[in-house]
């Protein structure tokens, strides 16, 4: 069959599906979609390309979509099932990787068994989660035996707690304070009791009750612990069980984190093999930076010293050879880590201690200071001590990968001491994960811009510990969009992206180059519109404000005059949303009794209860408003009466104060780019559109939509933000009256 006619066949069964499907009916727009879903996949060439798709000298296709569906158009139907029928015609698989929970588990118990019913053979499909979601079983028996007075333990008694993968010092101490306690014996005993009985698979989500973090940290699944097929617990290992479900599924469901992180592994199935779909594509970007962003810490080292003397005594046991250096590489790895806490303090010393001042008394900060390094370059006074850092932390962990192989030889030519020997190789690797960010760090710390290209954002940062100042060093990527190019879209063959929100202002070329697929000739950019009537279904309330939105405290207090004159017109379920909490708060004191008591307040209610609190409310015929920042502008869904009425309190401006959004907006300034336009505008547009998107849930839902903003319609960078909203017939409502006590 060829491409053509994939294609053509798969839209056919699409066609089928909907025209036979109860309660389906046929949508222009989905079938648009799907249409250009099953043409991007059928021109990709997966795997090994063979001369009847291709000269042996040409490179494969690429079939890349870029494809904006908005709220109503079924999405997840016009993507899934065009997507499974080329996966069976060219017997391949499907990866959907989304950014959400909510979204795998509608995926996985709703839309993928009804597609599977669209095909006259078996569909399997499976949700693929990150090995920290699981028990392991060796972890969890060696802290319920170390708690066995009739026991034996064969590691050292602070090993239960020093093995632990804790970010800092606090969370180590925090968990050493209840390492005994009840809480911790129980939960442990139950889940043993529900391995060993069947209850429990070994998945955190699937627990009754969520457990405390650190209390599960201790016991979780971790890959530079695990021996794997070595490890004596391997035949009943949670994880390893969960992903035999993988290996026939011809749908495996992740998330971007996960896609991210499995790069150039094993774990999921070769990308340039597979069909890939990105749902809650607008999400990729940031999920980029945080994925290949490192930092080290600069003070809290004794690490060093536990890896090392662990690393020496296995290594005495297995006779490696590699060990003789590790006592030098960790102490100069210490000492360069040291010498480089130290530079760090003198060089930018005012910064970072003037706002840490009631540390050295013991006393805690809120927040660390922080000194960003401009233009991304690292001080030549700084230079020689970092590339000593990274040389003998790459030294160290050389050392460490020989002994690791030393070790899984070990436990494969030695079945009867397994236990023994998987021990020793998870103390060993919860502690190497420093070992390795500390390389990483230093490795993007010494990178140097060349001309023209954005730089690494680096930057330290100090909190005031118990004792002694925590000094941090970080280091991250700075576009997204160059970081996916470099590690993501070389491997990809056939991709499909898709959102509600993927345009800004109208145009995709913000998100193109977010996502490192702007000028990329394998890409095509679809805006599937949505079905409903929005001039006839939603009312947009321009209800401005005289104070100048910049102006927070004289904004704030006539926003809240207007805020509460509407809401007494609410009559069934209204959504507020705020950009800080600060402005929460204000409003929420300011409210009438009559008022309070039909408010819920994100900040009071777990979301579950809140929201089923809110439908019961409504259900009832009482009127109920919700509260709540910017997490609930996006991915919640209130149809019909539940949200007749939006409130947006203020444009969600994010302006970029963090460490890398400060060297992106530096690296265009310097090139004569306008941060504010090219950056945050466009983002400010997709969030926006995210927040509307509230409103209007279905095609029988009216709602208002209120925003207290005036720069919506009174500047030429909101009418750019007008022009990516629905539209809405508008409104024009007057200031508040001004009340002078």
């Amino acid at each position: 069959m060829d491409k053509t006619a994939w294609a053509r066949e798969a839209l056919a069964a699409f066609d089928r599906f909907v025209q036979a499907g109860d309660g389906l009916r046929p949508r222009p727009g989905q079938r648009l979609m799907a249409e250009q879903v099953a043409c991007s996949f059928s021109e990709a060439d997966l795997g090994r390309v063979s001369d009847d798709l291709a000269e042996p000298s040409a490179p494969p296709s690429r079939s890349i979509a870029v494809i904006q569906a908005g709220t109503g158009v079924g999405k997840s139907l016009a993507y899934s099932l065009p997507a499974v029928g080329l996966a069976l015609a060219r017997q391949t698989r499907v990866l959907i990787s989304t950014a959400t929970v909510a979204l795998q588990e509608q995926l996985i118990h709703k839309d993928l068994p009804a597609v599977a019913q669209a095909f006259g053979q078996p569909v399997r499909f499976a949700l693929a989660k990150g090995r920290g979601r699981y028990v392991c079983r060796l972890k969890l028996d060696r802290w319920l035996t170390a708690r066995d007075p009739g026991q034996s333990v064969d590691f050292d008694a602070d090993d239960l707690v020093e093995d632990d993968l804790f970010h800092d010092a606090a969370a180590t101490q925090s968990l050493a304070g209840h390492r005994d306690d009840t809480e911790r014996l129980a939960l442990y005993e139950e889940m043993r009791d529900g391995l060993q009985s069947g209850r429990w698979s070994g998945d955190r989500d699937t627990l009754a009750t969520p457990p405390d973090p650190l209390l599960w940290q201790s016991v979780a699944a971790d890959v530079s612990s695990c021996t794997a097929r070595h490890c004596p617990a391997y035949g009943q290992c949670s994880y390893y069980e969960h992903r035999k479900a993988l290996v026939g599924a011809q749908v495996i469901v992740v998330n971007h984190d996960l896609l991210l992180s499995s790069l150039g592994s094993r774990t999921l199935p070769e990308l340039d093999n597979c069909l890939l779909v990105l749902d809650e594509a607008h999400h990729l970007p940031a999920t980029a930076l945080d994925r290949f962003a490192s930092h080290m810490d600069l003070s809290r080292l004794t690490w060093i010293d536990r890896l090392a003397s662990r690393a020496l005594k296995v290594g005495g046991l297995l006779a490696v050879e590699e060990m003789a250096d590790v006592p030098q590489h960790s102490a100069r790895l210490r000492q360069g880590l040291q010498d480089l806490a130290r530079l760090v303090l003198h060089q930018y010393g005012d910064a970072l201690q003037g706002g840490q001042a009631r540390g050295w008394a013991g006393a805690r900060s809120s927040a660390p200071a922080r000194v960003r390094l401009p233009q991304g370059r690292l001080p030549e006074v700084l230079l020689s001590t970092v590339a000593q850092v990274a040389h003998s932390a790459l030294g160290f962990l050389d050392a460490l990968r020989a002994l690791s192989k030393a070790l899984r030889a070990e436990i494969r030519d030695h079945p009867e001491e397994a236990r023994r020997l998987a021990t020793y190789y998870a103390q060993l690797g919860t502690l190497a994960p420093k070992l390795e960010a500390a390389f990483a760090t230093a490795q993007l710390l010494l990178q140097q811009p060349d001309e023209g290209q954005a730089p690494v954002a680096k930057w330290f940062t100090a909190q005031a510990g118990t004792e002694y100042l925590v000094v941090q060093a970080h280091a991250s990527p700075t576009l997204p969009g160059a970081t996916l190019r470099s590690h993501l879209w070389g491997a990809v063959r056939g991709a499909v992206l898709t959102s509600a929100t993927l345009t800004s202002c109208g145009r995709f070329d913000f998100f193109l180059r977010e996502a490192g697929l702007h000028g990329d000739p394998d890409v095509v950019a679809l805006e599937v519109p949505s079905p409903f009537d929005f001039a006839a279904q939603g009312r947009l309330v321009l209800a401005a404000t005289r104070a100048d939105p910049k102006d927070a405290a004289a904004f704030t207090a006539e926003m809240v005059q207007g805020l509460l004159r509407d809401l007494a017109q609410v009559r069934h379920g209204a959504l507020v949303l705020f950009t800080s909490r600060e402005q929460m708060r204000q409003a929420t004191e300011a409210l009438p009794p009559d008022l309070r008591h039909r408010v819920l307040v994100q900040t009071e209610w777990p979301r579950g209860v809140l929201l089923a609190r809110h439908a019961q409310r409504v259900a009832d015929g009482q009127p109920s408003i919700i509260f709540g920042m910017q997490s609930f502008g996006e991915g919640l869904d209130l149809p019909g009466r539940l949200c007749e009425d939006l409130f947006i309190t203020k444009l969600p401006f994010m302006p970029p104060d963090d460490p890398v959004g400060e060297a992106r907006a530096e690296w265009l300034r310097a090139n004569g780019r306008d941060p504010f336009m090219e950056l945050v505008v466009p983002a400010t547009a997709i969030r926006l559109a995210q927040w509307v998107g509230r409103a209007i849930r279905t095609e029988s839902d009216e709602a208002h939509v209120y925003c207290y903003d005036r720069r919506l319609h009174q500047t030429a960078y909101g009418q750019r933000l007008l022009d990516g909203l629905p539209p809405f017939t508008r409104i024009q409502s007057a200031p508040p009256v001004s009340v002078v006590a």
